[in-house]
């Protein structure tokens, strides 16, 4: 059963007015109105029986002529007289219409033979055999059936349409405020905050709103608090480092000195890249760009040579500055762990996808899914020489799953890493 339910909610709330409405229409099509087409003919039928009583005496009094005048003057009943005729021999049975049924059992107490005929013409045919011939009354169609009976059909009709027309217009209404809210919560959850998105609708509508707004204007907060701290904190470390380095610089050139050198210049490395891992999802505001033109720029400023592969315009929502530092720090990792590295995108299915591949070493499947997280360093599995803060894939990740997308990291064609990115097109 809810295999075969929609999925929309406002085709389920429609439905939810509709289906009692047409139950109700076709219960009282069985129940009122079938009683109703009954009695209806049964009046009619048994009124025509009574003239019909009344035409068979004026036959019988000597001036015919003037029953004939009288019958189609008061009755509407259209009849001729056939001397010698006698009624035709009975036919194969047929299921009596409602009409017949009624007409025969209201001129059941006729004393003489009769037929009923509503198959030869859109009127109905009675044959009465009388002694000395055979009486053929026609009736019209509208004397024995209720004109009411279209009429009822298109009200039912007219109402319900019209009744569908309404609710689908107030079903509407009430669910464009969620449709608002969670447009607002996936442009949200992309990095794209809608300033114009204010809580409208149902009391129940309005209050999911304000709880989404309290959510968003939360995680703003720990992000502005994060990057705050993170500053403070390079800012603090950063001070007696500088001291440091001008201490040793006073110290003369050996190979301690040397060492204690390099050691700092480490500390100041990982201090920009804790930096850059808290930026990820900083204040920056999105907008819209060309991500085909950032691809070129990334590749333009990389540390070695990189082969492009993009044909087409690909234009995206986001922030810039922070899908730039995304594709700059695989390209980095790329160049620095391969000799050949291609950079190619495409748009797809709703989807921009951009697949970088390089032939390095390669990080092993056991491995990928550890590869993302913050602080894990893969050195030994590719290249032990060489180092970084274990925030570059982390950071990649963080940026592209804060746009709404998803990062996969594969075997690549030429031997080495395959990251492909699916970001969601606008």
């Amino acid at each position: 059963m809810r295999r075969w339910l929609p999925k929309s909610i406002f085709i389920r709330s429609l439905l939810i007015v509709l289906v009692p409405l047409v139950i109700l229409q076709i219960v009282l099509a069985i129940v009122f109105y079938e009683r109703h087409w009954e009695n209806v003919t049964q009046y009619l039928t048994a009124a025509v029986a009574g003239e019909i009583d009344a035409l068979i005496w004026m036959y019988n009094s000597p001036d015919v002529d003037e029953a004939v005048v009288i019958g189609e003057s008061f009755f509407q009943l259209s009849s001729h007289f056939v001397p010698g005729g006698r009624l035709p021999e009975r036919t194969l049975a047929r299921r009596p219409t409602r009409v017949e049924r009624h007409l025969t059992q209201a001129l059941g107490g006729l004393s003489t033979p009769f037929a009923i005929d509503t198959t030869r013409s859109p009127d109905t045919i009675v044959s009465i055999e009388l002694p000395d011939g055979l009486l053929v009354i026609t009736i019209p169609k509208k004397r024995m059936e209720s004109r009411t009976t279209d009429l009822f059909i298109y009200w039912m009709l007219g109402t319900s349409l019209a009744l569908t027309l309404i609710a689908a217009y107030f079903v509407r209404q009430q669910i464009r405020p969620i449709n608002r809210l969670a447009r607002a919560a996936e442009q949200f959850g992309r990095g794209i905050i809608d300033v114009s998105f204010k809580p409208s609708g149902a009391a129940e509508v309005r209050r999911a709103a304000h709880a989404f707004l309290a959510m968003r204007e939360r995680i703003r907060r720990q992000i502005q608090q994060r990057t705050i701290m993170l500053a403070s904190v390079s800012h603090d470390l950063r001070s007696p480092l500088t001291r440091m380095k001008l201490e040793l610089a006073l110290l003369g050139d050996n190979e301690e000195v040397a060492n204690l050198k390099r050691d700092i210049e480490e500390m100041e490395h990982m201090i920009d890249v804790y930096l850059a891992f808290a930026r990820g999802q900083g204040e920056e505001e999105s907008g819209d760009f060309d991500l085909t033109t950032v691809i070129h720029e990334v590749a333009s400023e990389a540390p070695s040579p990189v082969e492009v592969r993009v044909t087409e315009s690909l234009p995206f929502v986001g922030r810039q500055g922070a899908m730039k530092r995304c594709l700059t720090n695989i390209v980095d990792n790329a160049c620095r762990y391969g000799r050949r590295t291609v950079l190619e995108g495409r748009a797809g299915d709703g989807a921009i996808i951009v697949t970088l591949d390089d032939d390095g070493p390669g990080i092993p499947e056991a491995f990928r899914q550890e590869a993302v997280q913050p602080f894990v360093r893969l050195d030994s599995s590719r290249d032990p020489n060489l180092s970084g803060g274990g925030l570059g894939l982390t950071i990649t990740s963080d940026i592209v799953r804060g746009h709404g997308g998803d990062i996969v990291l594969a075997s690549s064609p030429l031997g080495g890493l395959r990251v492909q990115i699916t970001l969601p097109s606008n």
